[in-house]
C-alpha cells in the first residue's frame, strides 16, 4: 500500500510517499507556499490513500485539498482521539489536543515501548508525557526558538537577531540570546523528565523531533533520540490501522 502522508504545520508543510515498509520519497514546502503543492506531487505515483495533520487552518486545508485531486482520492484529516494506536489520552478534552501532537505521540509509541517525553520542536515546542503503558498524561505548549528571538526583537531597543552561538558563559550578546534560547528550550524538556520521575515513572526516553530537534538535543540530560518526521510516522501508523 502506497501512502502519502502530510504534517502541515505553521512553517513547513511535510510530506512523505510510504510503501514496503519505508519511506520511497519525502519533501516540504514552506506553508505560505500551500497552493504549489500541485506541483511539487506532479511526479508522484498516484497513492492508495492521503492522510494529513493540518494545523495550519482552514485555507491551507482547502490547498491539500485541492493539490489531492489529481490522484482522485480524498484527503483523511486526521483528529485526535480517547485512544489509537496503542496510545490513550488522558486530557481533559481529547478532541482539543493538536493533530500533530497526537500523531507524534502515536509515531514515539511506536519507536519506544518505554516511557518518553515526546519533544516536537517546530515554531512551537511541544513537550508530552506518555508512559510505559501508552498512556499521554498532558503535556507543555512553549515559543519556539525562531520565536523567542523574533520577541526579544519586537520588545526591546536593542536585542536585535543576530548570529550567535550556545555557551556556557556567553560573552558575547547574540550568544547570550542563543544560549538562553536553547536553555529555555532545553529546562522545559528536562524539567518535563523530572515530573514523570517524581511521579513513579522510570527515567523516560526523550524522543525528539522537528526542525529545532539537533538545537536542542545535545543539551539535554538522559537519554535522547533525534527522529525524523515523527508526526509522519505517527500518520503511517495511523493509517495502517485503518486498513
Amino acid at each position: 500500500m502506497r501512502i502519502l502522508a502530510i504534517d502541515a504545520g505553521n512553517t513547513r508543510i511535510k510530506w512523505g510517499v510510504h510503501a514496503d515498509g519505508s519511506w520511497q520519497v519525502q519533501g516540504w514546502i514552506s506553508t505560505p507556499r500551500a497552493g504549489r503543492l500541485a506541483g511539487a506531487w506532479a511526479k508522484l505515483e498516484a497513492p492508495d490513500r492521503l492522510i494529513a495533520a493540518n494545523v495550519a487552518g482552514a485555507r491551507v486545508a482547502r490547498s491539500l485539498g485541492a493539490a489531492a485531486r489529481r490522484f482522485r482520492r480524498r484527503i483523511r484529516f486526521v483528529r485526535s482521539a480517547a485512544g489509537q494506536c496503542g496510545v490513550k489520552s488522558a486530557y481533559e478534552n481529547p478532541a482539543q489536543l493538536g493533530a500533530d501532537r497526537w500523531a507524534a505521540l502515536i509515531g514515539a509509541r511506536h519507536h519506544h515501548r518505554g516511557p518518553c517525553v515526546v519533544v516536537n520542536a517546530g515554531t512551537t515546542v511541544t513537550v508530552d508525557a506518555l508512559t510505559a503503558e501508552g498512556v499521554f498524561l498532558g503535556g507543555m505548549i512553549v515559543a519556539g526558538a525562531d520565536l523567542m528571538r523574533a520577541s526579544l526583537a519586537r520588545g526591546t531597543a536593542g536585542l536585535r537577531p543576530r548570529s550567535g552561538r550556545f555557551a556556557f558563559f556567553p560573552g558575547r550578546t547574540a550568544d547570550a540570546i542563543e544560549s538562553g534560547t536553547v536553555n529555555a528550550l532545553a529546562g522545559a524538556v528536562e524539567r518535563m523528565q523530572r515530573f514523570m520521575r517524581q511521579t513513579g515513572q522510570a527515567p523516560p526516553l526523550t524522543v525528539i523531533s522537528g526542525g529545532a530537534a539537533r538545537l536542542i538535543a545535545p543539551q539535554l540530560n538522559g537519554a535522547v533520540e533525534v527522529v525524523d518526521n515523527l508526526v509522519l510516522e505517527g500518520l503511517i501508523r495511523i493509517a495502517l490501522e485503518a486498513k
